[in-house]
């Protein structure tokens, strides 16, 4: 084994650190506050490559391996988590569903601009009656002529009232369902029949939007349905599969500097005469928090590396995005309790990132999801 980075990798993850020290951690307060994050700086992420990082170069992208691409966003999800939540839907879900289930003819229209940052994607799946049962859609979708015509609802999309690209899985044959009867759509802004309904206000992930998506006769050209009629739930799962190596990735970053705060202030805060850092209760948190990290650190790289050998990964992406996840819940409220009351307080980021951590047992799949996928294929395997 050889748990060497490579170079080009070590050289990226210096630039993201750079940038999310010296221009996202000082803005990141104003973000939240103002619950936006400034044009420029997306921009800026936009010139930097971040949008099109895992792709290949003939579509505008970086040719970066997965396990760069954990890299990278291990080292963005250091920040505020509304910066790694606008840039890994798009990437992760929504243009690697072009990549993945397209036609040559729509990665030749859809991934540069999407890959340059020029076009904002969303991904499209879950609804009001069908979350983690996503094979029980209701968006429809008939053919009329030339076009499709898809009828529904889709809810809590992240990037989904900014979004000029949505994926859009719609039911074709009911009977069917996810064995041959979801279809996906690449639907833009301005389709008819398409707009976006409530944004949504929450708990945490202030600066990072998702919405309610409606679908009232929406007109999709026949050209737009992504790949094959009916193979959409296929597409949906590989694409998740990948994803949730991304979520692991960023939250283990976001876990790893949650860390090197509470060491800062285990150090400099004093209590009856010496700093907290002396005792005992103190130091096995941050013990444990270490090796929790780690050990979803490693896990995330191999599963990463896994996905780059072309290996099956459905058992190891759910194993790690469950792990990472509540590795991640269990080091903020951690970093809370060191911290104390000034951890509960808005202006600091602890409270924020306690927030912000709770969905990531949600969402790309709740992990009572994760383990029936484990179960299942260990039943199945045997080992």
């Amino acid at each position: 084994m050889d748990f060497t980075i490579p170079q080009e990798y070590e050289i990226l993850r210096k630039m993201v650190h750079d940038f999310v020290v010296e221009r996202l951690d000082p803005i990141s307060q104003k973000v939240e506050e103002e619950d936006e994050i400034p044009p420029e700086i997306i921009k800026e992420m936009a010139e930097l490559g971040f949008f099109g990082l895992p792709f290949p170069e003939e579509y505008g992208g970086g040719a970066v391996s997965k396990l760069g691409y954990a890299l990278f966003l291990e080292e963005l999800g250091a920040s505020s988590a509304c910066f790694s939540n606008l840039i890994a839907p798009h990437v992760s879900l929504a243009t690697s569903s072009v990549f993945i289930g397209g036609t040559e003819a729509q990665k030749q229209k859809y991934l540069p601009p999407m890959c340059a940052g020029e076009k904002l994607g969303a991904f499209a799946l879950t609804e009001p009656n069908a979350g983690s049962d996503a094979a029980n859609i209701e968006t429809r979708a008939e053919k009329k002529g030339d076009k499709w015509i898809l009828n529904g609802t889709k809810n809590w999309i992240t990037n989904g009232s900014i979004a000029d690209v949505v994926i859009v899985y719609a039911l074709t044959d009911k009977n069917l369902r996810a064995r041959g009867g979801i279809t996906a759509f690449i639907v833009e802004k301005g389709f008819p029949g398409f707009r976006v309904g409530t944004v949504d206000v929450k708990m945490g992930l202030r600066g990072s939007h998702t919405a309610q998506l409606l679908f009232e006769n929406c007109e999709v050209p026949e050209e737009n349905v992504l790949g094959e009629v009916g193979m959409g739930f296929l597409t949906a799962m590989k694409v998740l599969d990948g994803g949730r190596i991304g979520l692991a990735a960023g939250a283990v970053g976001g876990a790893q500097r949650l860390l090197e705060l509470s060491i800062q202030w285990a150090n400099t805060r004093v209590q009856f005469g010496q700093p907290i850092a002396n005792n005992q209760a103190i130091q096995w948190m941050l013990a444990d928090m270490a090796m929790e990290i780690e050990a979803a650190r490693l896990m995330t790289y191999k599963t990463a590396w896994k996905y780059d050998q072309g290996l099956k990964i459905t058992r190891d992406a759910a194993m790690v995005k469950a792990f990472a996840s509540e590795m991640a819940c269990h080091v903020a409220d951690k970093a809370v309790q060191i911290h104390g009351g000034i951890g509960y307080m808005r202006e600091y980021p602890i409270e924020r990132a306690y927030r912000d951590t709770r969905i990531l047992k949600i969402y790309e799949g709740t992990n009572e999801i994760q383990r029936m996928i484990i179960a299942r294929d260990l039943l199945k395997v045997g080992h």
